[in-house]
């Protein structure tokens, strides 16, 4: 009897251990080939995404590059089954400067394009770029002081809307070169114009291979409320207006 007891027991553990690897397995092929959870860390997509907003990115949008895959292996050139982005995308890339950290931004400018910011205004390939005031925009999570913006809709060449913050048109980068987007690159920006480290400052021209995938929708989002040690909070801090909202 006890013979059998124990090989129950020995079949039971090999069971839930194969049940583990699985899981894992499933899991890592989930977030490698079709979607990955990202956290939004700053404010440089604000009015789009906020900070403490939780989204998936698809995978499979626009192929795979060696960034598709954790640590970048296997290493190869190009991408697979690729699909180009889209002006207006909002996509997960890996910055440039290290091939390593993950940043967010909007595609602005496609390969041969002409960016430039001028008076805060946005020109591409020497059109100015037209926008319509909606209002005022109050940041005040995440943040000592509250801040106060003004909130346009802009409407990129191929009929794309997007909503963008402005403090003023008269900041760092509200006057720049033009850029000539290179072959195979991308220019990002963020849609909180006047906060935002993006093509116009340290990140340059992204490469094609360095873009992850195209951010999707929200599955969570909390408010600066929440304490990590504390359980509850975490229901309490939930900004149940965001939950499932595509990003636009």
């Amino acid at each position: 009897m006890e013979n059998i007891e124990e090989k129950k027991k020995e079949e039971s553990w090999g069971e839930t251990f194969r049940t583990v690897i699985y899981a894992i397995v499933i899991a890592g092929c989930i977030r490698t080939f079709f979607f990955e959870p990202f956290k939004i860390p700053s404010g440089s997509m604000y009015p789009t995404l906020e900070i403490g907003d939780f989204l998936f990115v698809s995978k499979y949008t626009y192929g795979y590059s060696r960034y598709s895959f954790p640590f970048g292996k296997p290493a190869f050139e190009g991408r697979i089954w690729q699909d180009l982005p889209e002006r207006g995308d909002v996509v997960v890339f890996k910055f440039p400067g290290d091939n390593k950290t993950d940043y967010i931004k909007r595609i602005i400018g496609l390969p041969g394009d002409t960016v430039q910011m001028k008076d805060g205004r946005l020109y591409i390939n020497g059109e100015m770029v037209q926008r319509e005031e909606v209002g005022k925009y109050v940041i005040d999570e995440y943040t000592i002081l509250p801040m106060t913006y003004t909130e346009y809709v802009e409407t990129l060449p191929n009929g794309r809307q997007h909503r963008i913050l402005e403090a003023s048109d008269d900041k760092s980068t509200d006057n720049t070169v033009v850029f000539k987007v290179p072959e195979n690159h991308y220019f990002m920006m963020g849609d909180n114009r006047d906060n935002s480290n993006d093509s116009r400052k340290d990140v340059g021209f992204v490469p094609f291979d360095n873009i992850e995938g195209k951010a999707r929708f929200l599955f969570y989002s909390h408010d600066d409320k929440v304490v990590w040690y504390n359980p509850i909070s975490w229901i309490m801090a939930i900004r149940w207006e965001r939950l499932f909202n595509t990003i636009k």
